[in-house]
């Protein structure tokens, strides 16, 4: 699924501030390399709808097999083996006996120290993984599993690592026997060992995204098979908010525009990132927070919500927004279902060019009928001329007045909103009042 660096940015995927990136909400892997790994999944969403049912087999499958699964591989136990191929270690001897290995000790006692060390974290890390993939042995798995899985499994077909994982954990490991683990590990596993390590971070990033599912209560959506795009929920909500207000929302061909209107702060910006973000997470195989969700699978999501000016090459904030629903335009003329989500048009200019373009564009749009569209304005006069068109549909966030206090429901409902609040806001602020002392 197509998506660009100002979608991401606009839906909160990744974002510096942690505490706003829904990419560090739902990261729970263990390792460094499963975190990696769990960002590019979240940078190669979906267009194949087998490859999305197979991530949620997959997500299921680990959730099955949740209290047996092997804690004992850590990001400290990674590092250790990584460390241990790139540090300079004195040569092992060949077969070390048990004199040689007396001798290894004592001449070269740093060198041994680190050997010793770094085989007990390559036996947790082999006993781990022995143990994961037992667990996810079972009859006709994902493709994408089994692939992995086999080839971590012919990685670990050596007899000197099934007499690794075999070792006694709880007793102290002979010299001779470190060095013999040792030396095969550097001279003939280096290479395969940081594969598993790599297939080890796929599956830490797999269950990341499974402990999301369980510990966020999310959804797996359901996907339907179709030429027309469709996306219906249920109880939707941001999944970066604490205490969230759940929607119910449908986008269907035949209503495939939906007209937001409200109040500035009742909720539509919020809304519309719920949903890009909600359809993001469907097409990486995630759950979804709603207590329902049906879609078709999108070839592509794009957003016009936090447009900024651009000083260093003279381009203003109306001529960026111009810039973006051109582009917009351009990619979804193609035949293929695209999500749009559009939060106030055309704010950088005045508001009577600001509703004719608006009106203008809005027309427009309505004739692509293979992508959904949801779009929020302040410009409430315009979606008048917009009622005859079959294809859309209006909604919006009540606001409640009581004294000067304003009171939000976040309740999606159906109508058109004709709050004008600003004044309102800047006088609650005292705005007005400081205004008037100076």
């Amino acid at each position: 699924m197509q998506i660009d660096n100002t979608t991401y940015k606009d839906l909160l995927l990744f974002s510096n501030d942690e505490e706003y990136s829904i990419f560090h909400r739902l990261d729970f892997t263990r390792t460094t390399g499963g975190k990696a790994k769990l960002a590019a999944i979240f940078t190669e969403p979906f267009s194949d709808i087998g490859k999305i049912l197979q991530v949620q087999s997959i997500l299921k499958l680990i959730l099955e097999k949740e209290n047996q699964w092997p804690l004992q591989i850590t990001n400290g136990t990674v590092m250790v083996m990584e460390k241990f191929y790139e540090t300079s270690v004195r040569d092992i001897p060949i077969e070390p006996d048990i004199i040689k290995a007396w001798l290894y000790k004592i001449f070269n006692g740093p060198d041994y120290s680190v050997t010793r060390y770094s085989v007990t974290h390559f036996a947790d890390f082999l006993r781990g993984m022995h143990l994961m993939l037992n667990l996810v042995n079972v009859p006709h798995p994902p493709p994408m599993l089994e692939g992995l899985t086999a080839r971590a499994r012919s990685l670990m077909k050596y007899r000197q690592i099934e007499q690794l994982v075999q070792e006694d954990p709880s007793r102290k490991m002979l010299p001779s026997r470190v060095l013999y683990y040792g030396r095969f590990l550097r001279m003939q596993f280096k290479h395969q060992g940081e594969e598993l390590i790599e297939i080890y971070s796929q599956l830490d990033a797999w269950y990341s995204m499974a402990m999301a599912v369980k510990k966020m209560n999310l959804q797996f959506p359901q996907f339907k098979v179709q030429d027309e795009p469709l996306m219906e929920t249920k109880g939707l909500y941001h999944i970066l908010l604490s205490n969230p207000v759940a929607y119910d929302v449908a986008l269907t061909p035949h209503s495939n525009f939906l007209f937001l209107t409200g109040a500035n702060m009742a909720g539509k910006s919020t809304f519309i990132k719920a949903v890009g973000a909600a359809v993001f997470l469907a097409h990486i195989g995630m759950g979804v927070p709603a207590q329902s969700m049906e879609l078709t699978v999108f070839d592509g999501v794009l957003s016009n919500i936090n447009v900024e000016d651009n000083i260093v090459k003279g381009e203003s904030f109306f001529f960026n927004e111009v810039q973006r629903i051109k582009n917009t335009i351009l990619k979804i003329n193609d035949h293929r279902k695209w999500l749009i989500l559009i939060d106030e048009l055309f704010k950088g200019t005045n508001v009577q060019d600001a509703m004719k373009c608006s009106s203008t564009v809005i027309k427009g749009l309505l004739k692509i009928r293979n992508s959904l569209f949801i779009l929020s304005t302040h410009l409430y006069e315009i979606a008048e001329e917009l009622k005859p068109y079959p294809n859309i549909s209006f909604r919006f966030f009540e606001t409640a007045i009581r004294g000067e206090q304003l009171e939000f429901s976040y309740q999606l409902k159906d109508g058109i909103s004709d709050d004008r609040l600003g004044y309102l806001i800047l006088k609650r602020e005292k705005v007005i009042e400081l205004l008037e002392q100076l």
